[in-house]
């Protein structure tokens, strides 16, 4: 069945989630160093029909790119050029690093274990994936 990949890119870490094959829940996968991460999709699409990717896209309080938005805007030109027959969807990414440490406090993870940016990275790639997947599935 075919899988969505939601991507949380940072300049030095990408989380990774992907959905169910019934697209109804998102899971936290792998962080990956940026520097990696085209290479680890290529290994994860051997493996698995990916469908589409949900990348988060940074954007300020107005709604405008952040600063960030230009290593995000490259990821995705490398994106979209390793994988043109799997289509892109943009998914705003504000708030989720904040939702992901209230998701890892309520999921009982203690403050060392919080502290793990890595974790924080794919459990931000998982919000951003399940938001797109929520949203999506009401139309």
């Amino acid at each position: 069945m075919d899988r969505i990949v939601g991507i949380d890119y940072g300049r030095k870490r990408v989380g990774v989630a992907v959905s169910d094959p019934l697209r109804i829940f998102a899971s936290a996968l792998e962080t990956v160093p940026s520097a990696k991460i085209i290479e680890y999709l290529q290994q994860y699409a051997a493996a698995e029909t990916i469908e589409r990717f949900v990348v988060g896209y940074p954007v300020n309080l107005d709604g405008r790119p952040s600063e960030a938005a230009k290593d995000v805007d490259a990821f995705l030109n490398l994106l979209r050029k390793k994988f043109p027959s799997v289509p892109v969807s943009l998914e705003d990414e504000r708030f989720t690093s904040v939702l992901a440490h209230r998701a890892m406090i309520d999921g009982g993870l203690r403050k060392m274990d919080r502290r793990d940016k890595a974790a924080v990275d794919k459990v931000s790639a998982a919000l951003i994936l399940q938001t797109y997947m929520d949203r999506t599935s009401q139309q």
